[in-house]
């Protein structure tokens, strides 16, 4: 059948493989520092693969990427010994994101074994249907006392731009769950429902959330989508806002909840990583990734992140 026939591309209209296009490349494609500017239309798409390491052992992936589109379509079966060994050549990767490129070996190996051939079964497609999830939130009212055995916490503001070293040290300072900084770590909220089915608030730092957001947006969509919120005045209110890294931090949770991610249940799932309010020294923006429960810098454009605002009670 062949690579994309089995990824349910019509055989009269199949994508091409860009073997050139490194992932540390892509964050920079719009900006000015950035080089070369590919895409051009919001319906143009790029496709290439590269290595993702944040599991172990790593694998190898098939990434579609457009404007404001992003999604990894398949898993490739390839020789774990040449996976391990386009990681090690490379070292440190750019960002905090873990993805690797591939080497000259695996990319050989891919033009005779899965692009270049009808044989598909290595190729391992992602589920990419979307079910409707649960949304109930299992929450105490807002009504509800703070514990008396629980304290109001009330969270530093790190500044306005932040630099890769200053992470750990704001992660371990208020002692915030972090898989990477501080997988021993763990922030005690106390998440109230207010009844609206819009938004919670957490009565340990006073702060209230909406429990879903926006859709993966450059940094300038994300800002217009705050404007837009706040006019609209989004469950009754007109002050919404990026959250700030620790308001950010102090949502995750040890385990992962049903939906896959390290959150309460009762946000929804279509958030995995979102913007916060705070900028990379010397150039990005910082996000939190309630999937893997970390925070990460990467570009503010390509292929940005996604919102969920919170506001000061």
């Amino acid at each position: 059948m062949g690579l994309f026939q089995k990824l349910d591309f019509p055989s009269d209209n199949l994508p091409n493989i860009d073997w050139d296009l490194h992932p540390a490349e892509t964050f920079a494609i719009f900006e000015s520092w950035g080089g070369k500017e590919r895409i051009k239309h919001a319906s143009e798409r790029y496709y290439y693969f590269f290595i993702d390491t944040w599991q172990d052992p790593p694998t190898l992936c098939l990434m579609e990427r457009g404007i404001k589109h992003a999604r990894v379509l398949a898993r490739i079966d390839a020789p774990q010994e040449l996976i391990d060994t386009a990681v090690k050549k490379q070292g440190k990767t750019f960002g905090l994101d873990k993805s690797y490129a591939i080497d000259e070996i695996l990319k050989k190996w891919l033009k005779e074994y899965v692009v270049d051939t009808p044989d598909d079964a290595k190729v391992l497609p992602f589920d990419t249907i979307i079910t409707e999830e649960a949304m109930g939130s299992g929450l105490p009212s807002a009504r509800t006392p703070l514990p008396a055995d629980m304290k109001n916490v009330q969270l530093d503001r790190p500044a306005a731009a932040i630099r890769d070293e200053d992470v750990p040290a704001i992660i371990r300072q208020a002692k915030f769950f972090d898989s990477r900084h501080n997988p021993s770590g763990s922030f005690s909220n106390f998440l109230v429902d207010n009844g609206d089915g819009l938004t919670v608030t957490d009565k340990t730092t006073g702060i209230m959330w909406q429990r879903g957001g926006c859709d993966i947006n450059s940094i300038r969509k994300i800002q217009a989508y705050i404007r837009q919120v706040n006019d609209e005045k989004f469950a009754g209110f007109a002050d919404w806002r990026l959250p700030t890294m620790t308001e950010a931090l102090s949502l995750l949770e040890p385990q992962q909840n049903t939906k896959g991610q390290h959150l309460h249940q009762c946000f929804s799932a279509a958030q995995p990583f979102i913007f916060v309010d705070g900028r990379r020294e010397p150039g990005g923006y910082w996000f939190c990734d309630f999937k893997q429960g970390t925070i990460f810098w990467a570009s503010g454009t390509i292929p940005g992140g996604f919102g969920r605002l919170c506001r000061t009670v």
